[in-house]
C-alpha cells in the first residue's frame, strides 16, 4: 500500500536516533532525544491550498527537520509515517 499526500502535504518518516554520541558514549533509549530529522518520502502536488498558490519545494529522498509536534502520526504496514503540511517543515538538510 502506498499513500500520496493531496494538496501541500508530505510523507515523512523519522530518522533513528543516534544510540552512541561523537566521543563513542553509548545512549540508553531515556537519555536518546526524539529526533527532529525525517526522510520525505511522498511529496503532494501543491495547488491553491486557502486560497494562495502552494509550489511544493521538498522531493522525495530529502532529509529534512520538522516543527517537533506537527503532523498526523499514522502506521501502514508495520511502518510508522507522519503527514505533515509544507510549511511544518523548517529546513532542508544538506550533506
Amino acid at each position: 500500500m502506498k499513500l500520496k499526500p493531496l494538496a501541500d502535504r508530505v510523507v515523512i518518516k523519522m530518522v533513528e536516533a543516534e544510540e552512541t554520541t561523537k566521543s563513542g558514549i553509548i545512549l540508553t533509549s531515556a537519555a536518546q532525544e526524539k529526533p527532529q530529522v525525517a526522510e520525505v518520502i511522498e511529496v503532494g502536488p501543491g495547488g491553491v491550498v486557502d486560497g494562495k498558490e502552494v509550489e511544493m519545494t521538498v522531493k522525495p529522498g530529502q532529509r529534512v527537520i520538522t516543527s517537533k509536534y506537527s503532523g498526523t502520526e499514522i502506521k501502514l504496514d508495520g511502518e510508522e509515517y507522519i503527514v505533515v503540511r509544507q510549511s511544518d517543515i523548517l529546513a532542508i538538510v544538506e550533506d
